[in-house]
């Protein structure tokens, strides 16, 4: 299994910039809100530095009302722009981050079958699940308090510096330490942050096997097998963590020693300064003041470095995703000119041995065509290599003619759609989950597809009908009812071409005859590639197709196979018997009880 691609810095920055690129006027009016906020808090510092003169030239009491006043009047100033700049900057924050997020998903859910399949689970959900949350607070939580606090910085210097340009390099004396604190700690930091997101997808990973698998788990009692592999990807991302903020609590001491040693610096030089005469009292109080106000921000930057590289390592695992190349569009190509399936020489591997070799085949428009064989003959393969939804490593597909690489991912959905045994049922109103093949679909539509497949009967006996909430938070379809809403959303594509892959494995011997029905409704008239389940359904195939160890062996009519002798007809004596392996090589029932 894989990792997805990690972004190096300038890539991933560049695609936080991008995003804040598309929103120019909200961007900069939050900056100028914000820098506005920051402006009002130097109000205070330097007002009690005029005060200091004020009481020690003999000021009579009415300057010190109005230099109450005028802080009081700076504050709620400050208090009103730091609201509104942290509510634009969280605006501007989570827009980018909802744009990223989509673009991430889509061209996750955009990958071809065969990225996907060596993707890590964990690793995917980390980043769109952890990741994007890691980002989420560093964009709406710690981005507007890093920005109010940078701005802070800079203007509070300024300051200091229009105050006296002594007490400024006094000040900045700190500087040095600063970034020699900062420095220290992400050099031994930063890889740490990309260690644990990636033990996070491990962790995750760990997790997720164990539950997709639990039956298995308990059948072969492997509970503290299991247990004992997450509680180790467990243990791995809680040291990372607990060497990070071992690390932190460094940095946070050489802090100290900075702020230490800029107001000592500043205090010091203002003695010399105001016993020389060359400043006020009041001037140097002003300074101290200002610096004193320093720390805040100044930690709030360092402090936050914390948050700001897991979110640059979470961010960078985002922006890696967007780098992987999506498939070029190919150029105008011709319309399929029916609704004929051609494929030849097909080949494929999945880094192993052939799973695939040299079939040939050729649907005619129409045409009904059973894919039967043993487990591991290549069925699946072959069917989603006819979907378009699987590349062959040699040979090509073609649909009326038109080579599907050439018709490009949209027009082959357009033209073939794929039907598993694993249907998805999205929570919501039923007609919604059905009418996602059709956008546009009337509620009269979605009824005559659900009717040809025979599902409106027992739909329209749900509660609330075609609005019956259902999924995981709704009413809870069975895996028959399941599949019939699938076919139904087949029926409202109306693609020319269907495949059909155990599309009614999950019916059961009880459901069976009704999924086939519903089968046989939904792809009438349609160019169709059945993956028979069960050997009925290979019965009522205008053509049957046998695989064996991924080549064609046998290939004509039920009647000319069983006649021939072949494969198939051992195929059917099989099924046809009393306890004895089905195509799948598992224990079934005679063929009576199942159809």
């Amino acid at each position: 299994m894989n990792l997805l691609p990690i972004a190096e810095p300038r890539a991933t920055w560049g695609v936080l910039w991008r995003e804040i690129r598309r929103l120019p006027v909200l961007s900069v009016v939050a900056a100028v809100v914000i820098t506005g906020a920051s402006a009002a808090g130097l109000v205070a510092p330097w007002a009690l530095g005029v005060l200091v003169d004020d009481v020690a030239g003999g000021g009579d009491g009415a300057a010190i009302v109005r230099v109450v006043l005028l802080i009081g009047l700076a504050a709620v100033v400050s208090g009103l722009l730091t609201a509104l700049g942290v509510t634009l900057v969280a605006r501007v924050g989570e827009t980018v981050l909802a744009r990223i997020r989509e673009q991430v998903l889509d061209r996750v859910l955009q990958l071809p079958a065969p990225v996907l399949e060596k993707v890590r689970t964990g690793d995917l959900l980390s980043r769109v699940g952890d990741d994007v949350a890691a980002v989420a607070t560093a964009l709406t939580q710690v981005g507007p308090s890093v920005l109010g606090a940078s701005l802070t910085i800079l203007l509070t210097v300024a300051g200091m510096f229009a105050l006296d340009w002594r007490l400024g390099l006094a000040g900045l004396l700190a500087v040095p330490m600063y970034y020699l604190a900062l420095r220290w700690y992400l050099r031994r930091s930063a890889s740490y942050y990309k260690q644990e997101r990636v033990a996070m997808g491990e962790r995750s990973e760990a997790i997720i096997a164990s539950l997709r698998g639990s039956a298995t788990v308990r059948a072969y009692r492997l509970e503290n097998r299991q247990l004992a592999k997450i509680g180790e990807t467990s243990g791995a991302a809680r040291d990372i963590s607990i060497t990070v903020f071992r690390l932190f609590s460094f940095f946070s001491a050489r802090i100290n020693h900075a702020e230490f040693t800029g107001l000592t610096a500043i205090l010091v030089t203002g003695f010399f300064l105001v016993r020389a005469d060359a400043v006020s009292v009041g001037a140097v109080t002003a300074a101290a003041l200002y610096f004193h106000r320093l720390f805040n921000p100044v930690n709030v930057v360092l402090m936050e470095f914390d948050q700001i590289q897991t979110a640059a390592a979470g961010l960078s695992r985002l922006a890696g995703v967007l780098e992987i190349e999506q498939a070029p569009e190919p150029a105008d190509s011709p319309d399929p000119s029916d609704a004929s399936l051609e494929l030849h020489q097909i080949t494929h591997n999945y880094d192993g041995p052939e799973v695939l070799t040299g079939v040939s085949l050729h649907f005619r428009a129409g045409e009904r065509v059973a894919l039967v064989g043993a487990s591991g003959a290549g069925k699946t393969t072959l069917a989603a290599i006819a979907a378009g939804v699987l590349i062959p490593s040699t040979g090509s597909v073609k649909i009326g003619g038109v080579d599907i690489r050439d018709l490009g991912d949209d027009r082959t959905r357009a033209q073939v759609a794929l039907l598993s045994q694993e249907v998805h049922v999205f929570s919501g109103r039923l007609i919604d989950d059905v009418r996602l093949a059709r956008p546009e679909s009337t509620a009269d539509d979605v009824e005559v597809a659900l009717d040809r497949v025979g599902a409106l009967g027992w739909v329209r006996a749900l509660p609330e009908g075609l609005d019956t909430v259902v999924g995981e938070n709704g009413h809870q379809l069975t895996g028959a009812q399941a599949q019939q809403l699938a076919f139904a959303r087949l029926v409202l594509a109306d693609p020319p071409v269907a495949v059909l892959d155990e599309a009614t494995a999950e019916a059961g011997s009880a459901g069976a005859r009704a999924l086939e029905r519903a089968s046989l409704a939904a792809t009438e008239g349609r160019t169709t590639l059945v993956v028979a389940h069960r050997l009925t359904q290979a019965e009522q195939a205008d053509r049957i197709v046998v695989l064996d160890h991924g080549r064609v062996v046998e290939s004509g009519t039920h009647e000319a196979l069983l006649a021939s002798g072949g494969r198939y007809a051992q195929l059917w004596r099989s099924w046809t018997g009393t306890a004895t392996p089905d195509l799948q090589g598992e224990q079934t029932t005679p063929a009576s009880a199942s159809t």
